[in-house]
């Protein structure tokens, strides 16, 4: 019975380390989404703003530009995975593998080879451990991603997708770029987004101007493919940035929700432990007890024979 006790007190006391472990990080997790929100918030400006002057090129001009012309045919796409640097957030990385990987059997079956371009070591441990090739890999930001790291991974891709129109030998390129991303809905709600970027697509949502707002009439200085030159690359960045942004408060959300889940579990496992812990002595005091009385008995027979 003893024994029994030291093992419950042991599961007690690692019970709550862990359980101050996960309020902190829960603690430290709100904090953080709150930046997260708000940097999400200021960069929708931006992103409509670029996605209005992007919408204008291509609707009052006749420009031929690689990034708005869709290929006769997709034989090879990027698809950008965008996961964690740290675990301890629920189903968040898992949720978002399972969308690529969804992403990636739909493009074989299409017969288009799927070109993997993974952000967070999440993401880049899951493929490692099923060898699976990633062309390139960035990790370190996921918390608090830059509009620089977003800049770095816009001209990776939009220079693969370049690389198709005038191809060299050994590097094919791509014909679509992918991004599969977690959108942030709300504090409770978190979910998987699939989105083109490259051929250009302007897409619904915030960052799509409104269809019964007119635009307005725009004259093109030098000409409208230069402007599209410019434009393109700072609207894929952008939109990567978006991307990148939603994704890390979606996992501050997620991580501050399993956090949440797992103290109150360790709550009740110590309530747990603490009963059976006082089960355990409660029998050692029953036995304890029975073993004198019957000693009692024991001397007060022989005392009497």
């Amino acid at each position: 019975m003893a024994g029994q006790q030291r093992v419950y007190k042991q599961r007690i006391g690692s019970t709550k380390s862990m359980q101050q472990i996960f309020r902190a990080m829960e603690l430290i997790a709100t904090s953080r989404i709150v930046k997260a929100r708000q940097a999400v918030a200021a960069s929708t400006p931006y992103a409509r703003a670029i996605t209005r002057a992007v919408s204008a090129v291509a609707t009052y001009s006749d420009a031929d530009h690689p990034l708005t012309t869709e290929r006769p045919e997709i034989r090879r796409t990027a698809v950008l995975v965008v996961t964690s640097d740290r675990g301890m957030a629920g189903a968040y990385s898992a949720s978002v593998l399972r969308e690529a990987e969804r992403q990636v059997a739909r493009l074989r079956e299409e017969g288009s080879e799927p070109v993997l371009y993974v952000v967070g070591r999440k993401g880049v441990a899951y493929y490692r451990f099923r060898r699976r090739d990633m062309a390139q890999t960035w990790s370190g930001f996921s918390e608090a991603p830059s509009f620089d790291d977003a800049r770095e991974i816009s001209e990776e891709l939009v220079a693969q997708f370049v690389q198709t129109s005038a191809p060299e030998e050994g590097e094919p390129g791509v014909d679509e770029i992918l991004v599969v991303s977690t959108a942030f809905v709300s504090m409770v709600t978190q979910t998987p987004r699939v989105a083109r970027l490259l051929p250009l697509e302007v897409v619904d949502g915030v960052e799509a101007p409104d269809e019964s707002e007119l635009l307005p009439l725009y004259e093109f200085e030098p000409s409208p493919e230069d402007v599209l030159d410019d434009l393109l690359p700072r609207y894929i960045t952008s939109r990567i940035h978006n991307a990148l942004l939603q994704a890390a408060a979606s996992e501050h959300a997620s991580r501050q929700r399993a956090m949440k889940t797992a103290g109150d579990n360790a709550e009740d496992l110590v309530k747990t432990y603490t009963r059976l812990a006082n089960q355990a002595r409660q029998a050692e005091i029953t036995q304890e007890i029975t073993e004198i009385v019957g000693g009692a008995d024991a001397l007060a027979a022989s005392s009497r024979g």
